[in-house]
């Protein structure tokens, strides 16, 4: 039999703490005595886990438990070299710890790449909405720290404030601030002692959160951790019995799939949002639709995709007054769907008229999806051959371009440099040419 390697993680935190082997038996058995579990453990047991040798299931929380109280900060199963436990339909894994590994990565630059490079491999795993109410596990308590409303309103200003931040700066300069905050202060929070209805406001907010952080890793290209965000955001939604942030998550998923020219997958996206808002109000149901429209038009189903684009349009007039939320769908989103259907059926000419009325209804501190659409634009202009009226659009999108630190607004950017280099003959070009190579000198010379 082969012996097994010394736990190096738990090693390390072992270490830290300071305790001698019969200070961590005790703890350990501390916590197991608060959960109504007595244990017995002494030095021996301690030993055996630092060489390697594998705690029971039960007990992995446990010993988890007792190193975040003596470190103050939360500990995962990953920072202790424990396994995750077993995903199946019996034994769902704890989501509050495995949000706080999936942060953690997140704050490591190192490790961004490696979780962010699947593609649509965790999507299909997103369950219907009757199956995820209520199936996520009880947060465990242990924590003798008490939360209330207040907390609840705490996270929800946060994630608005995180919110406005990344409208105006983008994913890259929000996204950190929000995988710490989910570690350092949302996760704890869940694990808190609550009465029943701020539990659920809890896991609603941090529900919201993790749709949020998501989407910003969308932003950065980082699909696959975009994914893991959002199927934790699915499952918060579902514990906490909310539908608005639940059909809102696979719609946003929708339209990362759309986006990424994956018709088929946003399609059946979309369509899971639709079926699991049967009382959406008529700004979700708009959204809802005109995400419809766009997929049907990827996959050339014109009829379906105008008859969603005449829903969307009809539910956009019932609705009657803009939303605050960082979800919210107004007029100038409908026009970009419009535009986007439009040029998915073929007709450009259609398509720039639709986004240039976008762009002028668009609301000043959406300044990341200004630059976005703008080169969206212009590139449908230099298509039809509107050469300088392309330069022009994308010389507004420099504008706001410095302030932005995004990765899409970088890939527009540099499709913008390759798009205008064999017209540099025509003045123009040239001037925007060399505009772009003093405002944004990284994004234009990377490969």
């Amino acid at each position: 039999m082969k012996t097994p390697e010394p736990n190096a993680g738990l090693e390390r935190l072992y270490r830290e703490t300071g305790w001698t082997l019969r200070q961590f038996a005790q703890e350990v058995n501390r916590v197991g005595t608060e959960r109504g579990t007595p244990l017995r453990y002494r030095e021996p047991s301690v030993h055996q886990w630092l060489k390697g040798g594998m705690p029971k299931e039960t007990v992995r929380p446990l010993i988890l438990e007792a190193l975040a109280r003596k470190l103050r900060r939360p500990i995962t199963r990953d920072d202790a070299g424990f396994p995750s436990p077993p995903d199946n339909s019996s034994a769902h894994p704890n989501t509050v710890e495995g949000l706080m590994d999936l942060g953690k990565q997140d704050m490591d630059p190192s490790r961004r790449s490696v979780i962010g490079a699947a593609l649509f491999s965790v999507a299909l795993t997103v369950p219907d909405w009757p199956d995820v109410v209520g199936r996520m596990e009880a947060v465990q308590k242990g924590r003798t720290r008490h939360v209330g409303t207040a907390e609840v309103d705490m996270v929800i200003a946060m994630t608005e404030r995180i919110s406005e931040l990344d409208d105006q700066f983008g994913g890259r300069t929000a996204r950190p601030m929000a995988a710490a905050f989910l570690v350092n202060t949302v996760a704890p929070y869940l694990k808190a002692d609550a009465p029943e209805p701020v539990r659920k406001a809890m896991m609603s907010a941090a529900s919201d959160l993790c749709y949020l952080t998501g989407y910003m890793a969308v932003d950065e290209g980082l699909h696959g951790l975009a994914q893991q965000y959002y199927v934790k955001a699915l499952k918060l939604a579902g514990a906490s019995e909310d539908h608005l942030t639940y059909c809102t998550t696979l719609r946003g998923m929708s339209v990362q799939a759309v986006d990424l020219g994956h018709g088929s997958s946003a399609m059946r996206l979309a369509d899971a949002a639709s079926a699991a808002s049967p009382q959406a109000g008529p700004r979700m149901r708009a959204f809802l639709a005109g995400q419809q429209a766009h997929a049907s038009a990827q996959l050339g189903e014109r009829g379906k995709a105008l008859s969603y684009l005449r829903e969307a349009e009809v539910a956009m007039e019932k609705a009657e007054s803009r939303a605050k939320s960082f979800g919210s769908y107004d007029p100038s989103s409908l026009l970009y769907h419009v535009s986007q259907v439009r040029y998915e059926l073929g007709d450009i000419a259609g398509s720039i008229s639709a986004m240039g009325q976008s762009d002028r209804l668009r609301h000043s501190v959406y300044r990341r999806a200004r630059v976005r659409h703008r080169c969206t634009l212009a590139e449908r202009q230099l298509e039809l051959g509107h050469l300088e009226a392309a330069c022009r659009t994308w010389g507004l999108a420099l504008d706001d371009y410095p302030s932005v630190q995004s990765g899409r607004a970088d890939e527009r950017i540099r499709a913008m440099h390759m798009r205008i280099r064999p017209y540099l003959k025509n003045h123009a070009a040239r001037d925007l040419y060399e505009r772009a190579r003093m405002t944004a000198p990284t994004a234009t010379h990377r490969t």
